[in-house]
């Protein structure tokens, strides 16, 4: 984890934010600083049978239905769609909040990047849909160790609001409408497969993120700060997020989370969080 916000990887990506207007989920950049100029993900190793499967399979597990009552007007092209895509998603949230964090170019094909390289240990900044946040990381000591001060958490308290006014179901509706768009700019990546799948995958794996009981230790670093403990040093991105965004930001996300996943694959999901020793 940065010092500074510049050393920060961060998405609030519309799952929560504008997926909850479609995915996103904040991400943390962690020690990473250096790598910044990172290029656009490439597609990323399947870290599972599911993940193989979606890729590869010629029928999708979860086809994407046309809302009822959905406008029947023609989508612009991915490359002229930034204008149309910017009000559905500032309707979606219903004021100003948005806007101030959102970056206006290439949403959707920032947003499916950023949604992509949730599962990896890094994602690049270039690729980010969201603005990052001001502030100076702050740790404390806690018997004897350094731990992350909860003083942070107010840092995320814009994209929180956010999430919190962006209803799952109107932000379903709309992905479904402009769905060939997400689909387009998955491959583009050079995947193969469904971003609806990809999509699904990517909501459970948040959702397997571990629920903290009690503080975690830092280990100062050049750069920063990792975790003491292996187990949380080696979670993906988007996990390292919900887990530091404080306990009950992370509740708040997931219940965001399952509601996004029943209405874009149908079926609650059946996975269970606990804490990592």
């Amino acid at each position: 984890m940065s010092r500074q916000s510049s050393g920060s990887k961060w998405v609030a990506g519309l799952l929560v934010v504008a997926i909850v207007a479609v995915v996103g989920v904040f991400v943390y950049r962690e020690k990473q600083a250096r790598d910044a100029a990172q290029p656009l993900p490439m597609p990323p190793a399947a870290s599972s049978t599911a993940a193989v499967a979606s890729t590869v399979a010629d029928v999708p597990r979860h086809p994407i239905d046309t809302p009822a009552g959905a406008s029947t007007a023609a989508l612009p092209s991915l490359g002229q769609s930034d204008e149309a895509v910017l009000a559905a998603l500032l309707a979606l949230s219903g004021d100003g909040a948005l806007k101030s964090l959102l970056r206006p170019e290439a949403i959707v094909s920032r947003m499916v990047a950023t949604i992509d390289a949730l599962p990896r240990h890094t994602i690049g900044m270039n690729v980010l849909p969201l603005r990052t946040p001001t502030g100076t990381f702050q740790v404390q000591t806690d018997d004897g160790m350094l731990v992350e001060s909860s003083r942070n958490f107010a840092r995320y308290d814009t994209y929180m609001y956010v999430a919190d006014r962006v209803s799952p179901q109107a932000a379903a509706a709309w992905y479904k409408r402009n769905y060939p768009l997400f689909q387009q700019a998955y491959r583009d990546l050079g995947t193969g497969g469904y971003f609806n799948d990809r999509l699904v995958e990517v909501i459970d794996h948040l959702l397997e993120a571990p629920e903290l009981k009690g503080a975690l230790q830092l280990l100062p670093e050049k750069d920063g700060y990792t975790y003491a403990n292996p187990a949380y040093e080696q979670l993906s991105a988007g996990q390292k997020f919900m887990v530091r965004v404080g306990p009950v930001n992370e509740a708040k996300l997931k219940e965001k989370l399952r509601a996004l996943r029943e209405a874009v694959a149908g079926g609650a999901t059946s996975v269970e969080t606990h804490p990592v020793r």
